[in-house]
């Protein structure tokens, strides 16, 4: 019985440990989700305010030629 207890308490304590470390994970990754949202805003910002003719829609690119 008791050896059967140890072995509960250790799968326990590994299975919170992998939780912990999945957290901290997911976590960091939500940052870097986050900074990446900022970067391209604030990119697609820029691109704008460089020249409004360069975002031209794909109506008004001319097709490429034919062969």
């Amino acid at each position: 019985m008791e050896t059967r207890l140890v072995e509960l308490e250790t799968r326990v304590a590994f299975q919170e440990d992998t939780i912990q470390q999945l957290n901290d994970t997911v976590t960091q990754q939500q940052f870097q989700l986050e900074h990446l949202a900022r970067e391209l805003q604030s990119l697609k910002a820029r691109m704008s305010a460089l020249s409004p003719s360069m975002m031209a829609t794909e109506a008004e690119e001319t097709p490429p030629p034919h062969y």
